[in-house]
């Protein structure tokens, strides 16, 4: 049974008239992978395409319209696994293409690496052909402004405190894209791209890029998570949530005992989406929302909600 489900972020709406956009966008990725896989197309095809529809969405935190860092600039995260070979592809730190998650697929066929990041990430891109883009949007930088204004008049006083940026303003978690689908030759793959966390630290790299951490496929279940990295690095909750697959949990308690784990643990803000080898689908969080749709065969209409 081939199904797909979409991501595009945990954490809270601000702004209420956003989730027409976002569930929109959500609806759109999901139902170009399906599309994709109707139509015979890979896993892989089909996580690649539905990732592409949102990073191209400015209403979410990844390609176009991703978060700036405290010094104004992009830096992208990407990656992409296919769960029958375990190969997978990704990129950290990337400013001036239009798709990430394109890129990170390049590196996962084209080189013998798994992870390319900053510079030479940027020249492996041009040696492919990528063109020049800028990704930054004025609704960026107008949010930018605005919070850095805020943590340099002591609002937030010291690094350690972003939480309490974050804590206030939720809704700047939301926007972290991911995708996991499961093909009609019964093969898993996952991708997930992001633009980081709001007013990160130059050179930070989140969990998106760091198989196990963000994103993760076996031939026995995939998984795509969003939230604050540093707490999926710290759990690895997409190898976890997979591996509670393979011991034989179904999709949706494995989603479900991730959260609890992070829960338990780390206490940081997480979710995570998930599909098994017999084509369950799961997810789960532990913030106010996470922007979600997925669709499997024989159904007519996505399942979208927030």
């Amino acid at each position: 049974m081939y199904a797909i489900i979409v991501h595009g972020g945990a954490g809270k709406l601000k702004d209420r008239s956003k989730e027409v956009k976002v569930s929109n966008g959500v609806r759109r990725a999901v139902l170009r992978g399906y599309d994709l896989l109707k139509n015979g197309s890979s896993s892989l095809d089909a996580v690649e395409q539905a990732v592409r529809v949102l990073e191209d969405d400015p209403s979410f935190n990844a390609g176009t319209g991703s978060v700036l860092t405290f010094d104004g600039k992009v830096e992208m995260d990407a990656a992409i696994m296919y769960g029958p070979t375990l190969k997978v592809g990704a990129i950290a730190g990337v400013d001036c293409i239009r798709n990430p998650i394109v890129l990170a697929r390049k590196v996962m066929e084209e080189t013998d690496h798994v992870l390319l990041e900053g510079e030479g990430a940027r020249k492996f891109a041009k040696l492919m052909g990528f063109e020049d883009y800028n990704p930054v949007t004025e609704k960026r930088r107008k949010e930018w402004e605005e919070y850095k204004e805020k943590l340099l008049n002591g609002e937030y006083p010291t690094w350690p405190k972003i939480r309490e940026l974050i804590r206030e303003h939720p809704e700047l978690l939301h926007g972290t894209v991911g995708a996991v689908a499961i093909d009609e030759k019964d093969s898993i793959s996952a991708a997930t791209s992001t633009g980081g966390v709001f007013l990160k630290l130059p050179g930070r790299v989140g969990d998106t890029p760091i198989p196990g951490a963000g994103t993760y496929a076996t031939p026995y279940g995939g998984a795509s998570s969003t939230g604050i990295g540093e707490g999926m690095m710290r759990t690895l909750l997409t190898k976890t949530v997979v591996d509670f697959i393979r011991m034989g949990l179904d999709a949706q308690t494995a989603a479900e005992a991730g959260i609890n784990f992070i829960n338990n643990t780390v206490k940081l803000s997480a979710g995570v989406i998930a599909i098994d080898n017999r084509g369950n689908i799961g997810f789960a969080y532990n913030t106010p929302y996470m922007i979600r749709a997925y669709i499997k065969e024989g159904m007519e209409e996505p399942v979208v909600a927030l």
